[in-house]
């Protein structure tokens, strides 16, 4: 069996013999990187059956599954989103727009400002997670379990060698 990947190598082997040995982590990252449009592309489409953008629905994901009162502060947000900081201001000013988040000072320090979600934030939360969830199984329909928890635990240590470790 081979796959486009597989092609990418013959045209270079063929192309530059000299580099046929220093070939082998494109087996790995072009794989993951056509892996990741295969998986950005039905992620988009997913969220936006709920009229959110792909990184808004991170940004309700992420609230909603620091639990209540689903909300935190924009430093926390950060370290748990996959959100630049460049891009949250104006992604929350338009979820807050849309009535999905709100942010919220707390007590007598009014410079601490968090991002809750709202009523409605949740409600889409829980929907669109939900078709997120069904759209992955999809994905993985026709791909045995053993293999799919195989290549989870190996993506696990090499993102834990390459330093990407838990959320603090």
């Amino acid at each position: 069996m081979s796959d486009a990947v597989d092609a990418i190598i013959g045209q270079w082997a063929k192309e530059r013999p000299d580099v046929v040995d220093d070939l082998w982590p494109v087996e790995l990252f072009a794989r993951i990187q056509r892996l990741a449009r295969v998986i950005d592309k039905t992620a988009k489409a997913s969220a936006a059956a709920h009229g959110v953008e792909h990184g808004e629905f991170d940004v309700l994901t992420t609230l909603q599954r620091s639990g209540p009162p689903y909300a935190l502060t924009a430093g926390a947000f950060l370290k748990a989103s996959m959100v630049t900081s460049g891009a949250i201001t104006n992604r929350i000013d338009k979820m807050e727009a849309k009535g999905l988040v709100e942010r919220v000072r707390e007590g007598d320090d009014r410079r601490t400002v968090k991002i809750r979600l709202t009523a409605y934030g949740q409600e889409v939360t829980r929907a669109a997670f939900a078709d997120h969830l069904a759209n992955y199984a999809q994905l993985l329909a026709d791909v045995d379990r053993d293999l799919v928890d195989t290549t989870a635990e190996g993506l696990r240590q090499m993102l834990e060698a390459l330093g990407d470790t838990a959320i603090k």
